[in-house]
């Protein structure tokens, strides 16, 4: 943080030549300012170069109040949050005020007082660009007097002050946010009558307190987020106030899976020791994010509600933590994550998601598992054949399936049973029983790492029995593969995919 002018009054702030501006003019000055020198702005923001950036900038340059509207996890309040860096980084008030006001324009009497009585002298205080941003959570319990101000009967007595007086009033909110970016989330929370409050304030650009003639200029950018979802099911944004706001900047998920795990690396929190000691390749990465998109798109999940971007991110911290415990448990140096670390985000997924009428049936950890399974099922055909289709030599007949001696094994009522909390020597070990399976890896992969060889071994299991090749049962910190038809004989209903 660079230091503040050395200016401590008003006649010095005069001769510096400062000129004033409004916080609207201010922000569209820095802006103009950046774009033409190919600055970056909104860092951490991913997806939104070519949609919302451009029209955030619009709206700056246009002088407007935004809405943000989107779906839960689209990054609307950290772009918001961002928007203070196109603030100057430091302005001049008047020392003493319950507001930030601007020297050159007082709006309360206490300023108009100090600047009458001390001239020149008044003395100036600087203020950080990071102090003239004010966040507030729209509830349904937020009043008028939070967000504008009321009478205060307690300043009035204390300082014998008559309850006309201006002084007696005590500031809500909005105007302490004054030259400031003033955050309301969750706009359609705000009960009806309060979003009325906020009419003058948008349209005049003043407040008014209960019955007092004061009316207060407030130099002010307003931004609004709100969910589509909440129109309907917990409120809505009342027409008279979506009218006064400017612009509304549509927000969406990101495009592709490419560009939603750019940002779940780089919004994960891992420890350096997940970093440097437990190996993720690319392959569960992909899974990981293919599980958020077959969620939005599932007949179980609420589209209506979203799926944030955060299922991604609380499933590869949990991921990574899963293998971790495994490594210490185990007294290893470094793993690798396995498939069976990704059905341990489980829980990581049923607190993100919102369930329609058939996903609450089956059930929350059921649908998570299924997601999980519709990502293994669509990734399981970039690295081996569909064992659905049949292939054909030249002379018609049928090719032999390259997973006929792996099925076979299981069909002869061999089980493999895997445990989350197997070492790396005993993974590998369990794997290696089972005949072709390492063969049928290595003849596809033949340039891959030993320990990526075994992850994909157990990934092919997995997609066999997504495609209903073998059965498989997760439960109790483990993964047994069986024989399909032996355990539909054996244990009917068992199988826990479902359709």
């Amino acid at each position: 943080m660079a230091q503040a002018p050395s200016i401590f009054t008003f006649g010095e702030l005069k001769k510096s030549g400062y000129r004033n501006r409004s916080i609207k003019e201010e922000l569209r000055t820095n802006l103009i300012a950046h774009l033409s020198q190919g600055t970056p702005m909104f860092e951490g923001i991913q997806g939104y170069e070519d949609s919302v950036i451009p029209e955030i900038q619009n709206a700056i340059l246009a002088k407007h109040n935004i809405l943000l509207l989107g779906l839960r996890g689209q990054a609307k309040t950290k772009i918001a949050r961002q928007l203070v860096q196109l603030l100057d980084e430091y302005i001049p008030a008047i020392e003493g005020t319950e507001l930030a006001e601007d020297p050159f324009l007082p709006i309360t009497a206490q300023a108009k007082e100090i600047l009458k009585t001390q001239g020149d002298a008044t003395p100036i205080r600087w203020i950080h660009r990071s102090a003239r941003y004010s966040e507030k959570l729209a509830t349904p319990d937020v009043s008028v007097a939070d967000l504008i101000g009321d009478l205060d009967p307690i300043k009035a007595a204390s300082q014998k002050l008559s309850y006309a007086d201006e002084r007696a009033i005590h500031y809500g909110m909005i105007p302490r946010a004054h030259r400031g970016l003033f955050v309301i989330n969750e706009l359609p929370d705000l009960q009806a009558r309060i979003q009325v409050s906020l009419f003058n304030i948008l349209q005049e650009g003043d407040i008014q307190i209960r019955g007092f003639k004061l009316r207060l200029p407030l130099d002010l950018l307003f931004v609004f987020t709100a969910n589509p979802e909440d129109y309907t099911n917990r409120g809505s944004i009342i027409t008279p106030l979506k009218d006064r706001i400017e612009s509304q900047i549509i927000t969406h998920y990101p495009t592709s899976i490419e560009l939603s795990k750019a940002i779940t690396e780089q919004e994960a929190e891992l420890s350096e020791t997940q970093k440097s000691q437990i190996r993720c390749v690319d392959l569960v990465k992909t899974l990981l994010e293919q599980i958020t998109f077959e969620a939005r798109k599932s007949e179980y999940v609420d589209q209506k509600s979203g799926v944030s971007a955060r299922l991604s991110i609380s499933a590869m911290e949990t991921l990574f933590s899963n293998a971790e415990r495994r490594m210490l448990l185990n007294k290893e140096n470094n793993t690798g994550i396995r498939i069976s670390d990704v059905y341990a985000v489980v829980p990581a997924i049923t607190g993100k998601i919102e369930l329609v009428y058939e996903g609450e049936n089956e059930g929350m950890a059921n649908v998570a598992q299924f997601l999980i399974g519709k990502a293994i099922r669509h990734e399981f055909e970039k690295y081996f054949p569909n064992p659905e289709k049949k292939k054909k030599n030249k002379d018609k007949t049928q090719e032999p399936s390259p997973y006929g001696s792996i099925i076979a094994w299981f069909n002869d009522g061999n089980l493999l049973e895997l445990r989350n909390d197997l070492s790396e020597t005993t993974y590998k070990a369990k794997l290696d029983l089972v005949p072709g399976l390492k063969a049928l890896v290595e003849d596809r992969f033949p340039s891959y790492r030993e320990t990526d060889k075994y992850l994909l071994m157990e990934f092919l299991l997995h997609g066999l029995a997504e495609f209903s090749q073998l059965a498989r049962n997760q439960s109790l910190g483990k993964t047994e593969f069986k024989d399909l038809f032996g355990s539909l004989f054996n244990n009917p209903g068992s199988n826990e995919e479902f359709e």
